[in-house]
């Protein structure tokens, strides 16, 4: 017969993923949307180019990458998106606003 976990080590176990879903400090919040602000602000695009080679021949590569957030296409103030993000994920308002968040050039 295998050995089953306890219900003490389930319980754990349990409590331990439920922790991972709470609130975040502010702080934290505050950096992890700055991102989302910075979508709703303007679209993201990248560009690659290099060069590789399979041993026989000599190949260029390029790579054009493009984001555009659903909060900038309807228009939303990226303030309004980075307070937003900030309460849902911490639970507080910003300690700062997004104008003087490091980090923050528009």
């Amino acid at each position: 017969m295998a050995p089953r976990p306890s219900i003490a080590a389930a319980g754990l176990l349990l409590l331990a993923g439920l922790a991972a879903c709470g609130p975040v400090p502010v702080a934290q919040a505050e950096r992890n949307c700055l991102d989302d602000a910075r979508a709703a602000d303007r679209p993201r695009a990248e560009v690659g180019l290099g060069v590789g080679t399979d041993g026989d021949r000599v190949v260029a590569m390029t790579g054009i990458s493009m984001t555009v957030s659903s909060d900038y296409v309807v228009g939303r103030d990226p303030s309004d998106v980075f307070n937003r993000c900030v309460m849902r994920q911490s639970g507080q308002f910003p300690s700062r606003p997004l104008a003087d968040q490091p980090g923050w050039r528009r």
